[in-house]
């Protein structure tokens, strides 16, 4: 392997590690290997600090790769909880929210999920890295400011129904969408769809294009594979 010319490494990225906090666990570790002070790397496709899954890093000249990879299509297991919401529409924040559950049942949800396949507006969370005149939306809601987010056009392909628990009101889905598309938003608005609310408990991105979750390396991992690689030096 060649770092300096470009690789592509597919990472499992953690429960509550961020992106960039995987890209420089991944960094630190191959500047060392290769002795220089800092390759270049990038990763394609932000995850959320509590979501887990596919994260893509490029480093040296495959870096150019990055955009192209970021329009592949994703595939998404999310849990969701129904009946409640939250500021961030995940478990970052406390229920602020509760609202009445007797109504839903799996017939219920099974009619409303179509609603929700091909292009469809989508508003994004408060607490997100989207940009408002420069500066992050979350940064901005943490400081206490008003944030107003614009809806934008999303598209998602598939929504299915993987589990749900009627007595806890648990709900599993499975999701194919493009870019831009956050789950987050969807578990919000599938839950106002139902009359009710919810919330994300858990996110996996199971495939970012061609590259599974199986594909892919665990941080814990990542050192052990990193010394059994034959590495170049250029």
């Amino acid at each position: 392997m060649n770092f300096t010319q470009g690789e592509i490494i597919y990472i499992n990225k953690p429960y509550r590690m961020t992106s960039f906090g995987a890209l420089a666990y991944v960094r630190t570790r191959i500047s060392r290997k290769i002795g220089v002070k800092r390759v270049k790397i990038g990763h394609a496709g932000t995850l959320d600090p509590l979501a887990t899954g596919v994260l893509i890093l490029c480093t040296g000249k495959k870096t150019k790769e990055i955009e192209r990879l970021q329009y592949d299509t994703k595939e998404y297991t999310a849990s969701l909880q129904l009946g409640a919401t939250t500021p961030s529409y995940d478990m970052e924040h406390e229920v602020d929210e509760t609202y009445p559950v007797e109504h839903i049942t799996r017939e219920l949800i099974e009619q409303t999920l179509p609603r929700f396949v091909g292009e469809i507006q989508q508003v994004p969370p408060q607490y997100s890295a989207v940009k408002i005149d420069g500066k992050r939306a979350y940064k901005l809601k943490r400081k206490g400011n008003e944030v107003e987010l614009k809806p934008k056009t999303v598209r998602v392909d598939e929504i299915e129904v993987t589990s749900y628990d009627a007595e806890k009101q648990r709900l599993s889905i499975r999701v194919v969408c493009g870019k831009g598309t956050y789950i987050r938003s969807l578990a919000r608005d599938i839950g106002e769809a139902l009359g009710s609310g919810a919330y994300l408990t858990a996110l996996c991105r199971t495939r970012l294009g061609a590259v599974s979750i199986d594909d892919c390396i665990t941080i814990e991992d990542f050192p052990q594979w990193l010394d059994s690689q034959e590495i170049e030096l250029s």
